[in-house]
């Protein structure tokens, strides 16, 4: 199954929290988040980002890396389309 994301919808919280995590970026970090955001957007499986499904309460959503200790929670909602749902370090699961 071929995913390239065209669509991203974001929860209302996610828009907050990325605006406030944004702020504290170098110019360095603003660099890699746009690249990974690329890499997820060509390709959410690429092992670069080491996206995986979560578990428990969490099951129906993945996770990718955008940083060393940083990640984004998501949810498919088809091929081509995914809703981001929180951005933070580990304390998001």
């Amino acid at each position: 199954m071929l995913f390239e994301i065209k669509k991203i919808i974001f929860d209302k919280g996610f828009e907050k929290k990325f605006a406030k995590y944004k702020k504290r970026l170098t110019e360095k970090e603003k660099s890699k988040l746009r690249q990974n955001f690329e890499i997820f957007k060509n390709n959410p499986f690429d092992s670069r980002i080491k996206t995986h499904k979560l578990k428990a309460e969490l099951k129906d959503y993945w996770s990718f890396r955008i940083s060393y200790s940083d990640r984004i929670i998501f949810r498919f909602i088809d091929n081509h389309t995914v809703f981001f749902i929180d951005i933070g370090n580990h304390n998001i699961y």
